[in-house]
């Protein structure tokens, strides 16, 4: 029976699940199925989803195939619909089959649009052609890393290929390009940092501590491995030794390979880089040992779920010099609004109410965009009150930064007032 199209709904078991959550194999998979096909691609559109996921359609002259994958069941769903001879959907479906790695697979063809019921109304068109008389459409890729939580998602178009791809002992590490914010570090499937906004994020955790304490001569980094904070720290010569305690070895690779602005500062004889627990570390260093001590950590999961306790930070407590200040990153207080507040009440906790403050700036790549830090003095020094302004603008004009201020500096601490509920003793 005569028809417009060919449609194929097809069910693949037992695929490997590693392939299933690659949008780039899945895209290059999916493009080479439908030219092998003998179709002809005009446009590729794949998502991948955090933690795992594919979804995608080629579109192509003839129609499209598209694909929605299930890694942890190693299942992929796969559409083939062609339309117009001389495209074989079957071509498709076995390279497919092969390239997913499927153990087996089912499938069921319909026929669309049978002529026998159709009738034509008259209307035809004038197709744009070529010089040499054929269709000359133009293909073009649109691969989407997706940052999704159970509420909010974040996508980023990125260039098709993968920079950088390592599975730690730790969390997988990737590094992708991308058309709005540059190049991107992910970990486990969650941004990390990207080259347009990071410096928001590190001249703002390294400079507020350093431009209120009177006279840092030696810091600690936990975490931190993509080099940004310790980058901000070193522009300060009065700083004679910078300690930086990272787990993961694979992110200071990755960030030394593909993330050179923020890496510049690896190999600073006047720092010290560890690759280690840095809990273990702040538990056996010794008392009153640093003047400021940074927690640059991911989110509260995996080999970050440690830095988000009461014993790490009696702990920080201890390591802190009498005018210390410990400042970390305190996840955002719209988004991880538990997080949020268990920080602060277990900073109050262990160095008082009134020296523990709240600031935060605005990163266009972290969930919604609004992110907080917490600082806490073991002295008497106030985030504010210490800061001597002409000082912070000068040095931000000297070394030429792109966010922090003295004016910022000190504007960042007014917080509105659903946060100071948030975090109200």
């Amino acid at each position: 029976m005569k028809a417009l199209g060919r449609h194929i709904l097809v069910e693949l078991y037992e695929c490997s699940p590693e392939i299933l959550t690659d949008v780039i194999m899945i895209e290059k998979a999916m493009v080479t199925a439908a030219e092998n096909a003998g179709a002809t691609v005009i446009n590729s559109t794949f998502h991948h989803f955090s933690p795992f996921g594919v979804s995608g359609v080629v579109v192509i002259q003839e129609s499209h195939l598209a694909i929605h994958t299930w890694p942890e069941y190693g299942y992929a769903a796969v559409d083939l619909f062609t339309c117009g001879e001389p495209v074989d959907p079957w071509i498709a479906y076995e390279y497919l089959k092969k390239e997913l790695n499927a153990n087996h697979g089912s499938s069921m063809e319909i026929r669309r649009g049978q002529l026998n019921l159709l009738k034509d109304s008259g209307f035809h068109t004038t197709e744009t052609e070529s010089p040499s008389g054929k269709p000359d459409p133009h293909y073009s890729r649109n691969i989407w890393f997706t940052d999704r939580d159970e509420y909010v998602a974040l996508s980023l178009r990125h260039t098709g290929d993968t920079l950088f791809r390592k599975q730690s002992p730790f969390q997988k590490v990737e590094i992708y390009d991308t058309y709005g914010y540059g190049k991107m570090l992910a970990n486990d499937g969650m941004v990390m940092t990207t080259e347009k906004d990071e410096y928001v994020y590190h001249e703002m955790i390294a400079h507020v501590p350093m431009l209120t304490h009177p006279r840092p001569e030696r810091a600690l980094v936990i975490g931190g491995g993509d080099g940004g904070t310790v980058r901000e720290l070193l522009r300060h010569p009065g700083l004679e030794e910078v300690i930086m305690v990272e787990i993961d070895e694979v992110v200071v690779e990755a960030s030394r390979k593909h993330l050179p602005s923020l890496s510049t500062a690896f190999d600073n004889p006047r720092l010290k880089l560890i690759i280690d627990d840095g809990i273990e570390y702040v538990r056996q260093a010794a008392e009153n040992s640093f003047d400021v001590v940074i927690v640059d950590s991911t989110d509260p999961v995996g080999p970050a779920e440690g830095l988000f306790t009461e014993e790490f930070y009696r702990n920080v407590h201890c390591i802190l010099r009498d005018n210390g200040i410990l400042v970390a990153q305190s996840e955002s207080p719209r988004f991880n609004v538990h997080v949020f507040k268990e920080i602060h009440q277990t900073f109050r906790k262990i160095f008082g109410n009134s020296h523990v403050h709240n600031y935060l700036v605005y990163i266009p790549t972290y969930p919604t965009g609004m992110w907080s830090f917490a600082y806490a003095a073991k002295g008497a020094i106030h985030p504010v009150n210490s800061l001597n302004t002409e000082k912070a603008n000068r040095f931000s004009e000297q070394e030429d930064l792109k966010y922090y201020s003295g004016e910022i500096h000190k504007a960042a601490f007014v917080i509105p007032a659903f946060v100071r509920k948030l975090i109200s003793p």
